[in-house]
């Protein structure tokens, strides 16, 4: 079969994922450690803190993980064809005939394949939730980094109650980002390897390949 290569992702959405991965990665570990430091809070014998080190490498990295989601929300309204959400959200006759065909084909049945240049369907929910997720984290984040804004305080407030239970909440949405990276990098090489499209090389390169009757 003769597959052509097209161009999917821009350079601004390979920028996004990959800044959006590093961040998580980043935030999970200092955020354990600060959930529950494995070491003592001042090194004996030195003056080196490392739960403040891990707090101030947690706080940049929020930073950096806010402005992707910023770029990203950018991306849904203003991105080439394949990122805008109205092009992977069920809201059309045609993403709705895929997200039907998309859970087929996970469940193994023989209900034909749609060859996309961009996400399917079902893919597009999760991304969309998961940037709902993300902006509530984003939230709880700065509501407990900020006690003193006004502006954090009504929205963390509103949402939260107290510092407390955002907290707790900013804890068990980290967790949902680990299961989404493990969840997301298994069904990534299960299509790779099934779809034959370069999906996995497409987040360096930007370009994937679509066989001839695409």
């Amino acid at each position: 079969m003769f597959y052509e290569r097209h161009q999917a992702w821009s350079v601004l959405l390979r920028l996004f994922h990959w800044s959006f991965v590093l961040s998580i990665i980043t935030l999970i570990i200092t955020g354990l450690y600060i959930h529950f430091p494995w070491t003592n809070t001042m090194i004996i014998g030195g003056s080196r803190f490392p739960v403040a080190t891990m707090r101030y490498i947690h706080f940049v990295a929020g930073f950096i993980f806010t402005a992707a989601l910023l770029v990203r929300i950018y991306l849904l309204l203003f991105g080439n064809a394949q990122e805008r959400f109205w092009d992977f959200l069920p809201i059309t006759p045609r993403n709705i005939k895929n997200l039907f065909k998309t859970l087929g084909r996970y469940l193994y049945l023989n209900v034909g394949h749609e060859h996309r240049l961009g996400h399917n369907a079902l893919a597009g929910i999760l991304y969309f939730l998961t940037f709902l997720v993300a902006a509530v984290q984003v939230v709880s984040g700065f509501f407990m980094l900020y006690p003193e804004s006004a502006f954090w305080q009504k929205w963390g407030t509103l949402l939260f109650v107290s510092q407390q239970q955002g907290r707790g909440i900013h804890y068990l949405i980290m967790w949902y980002f680990a299961i989404f990276a493990v969840i997301h990098i298994y069904i990534v090489v299960w299509n790779d390897i099934f779809s034959r499209n370069g999906l996995i090389s497409s987040i360096f390169s930007g370009g994937k390949y679509i066989s001839e009757d695409y």
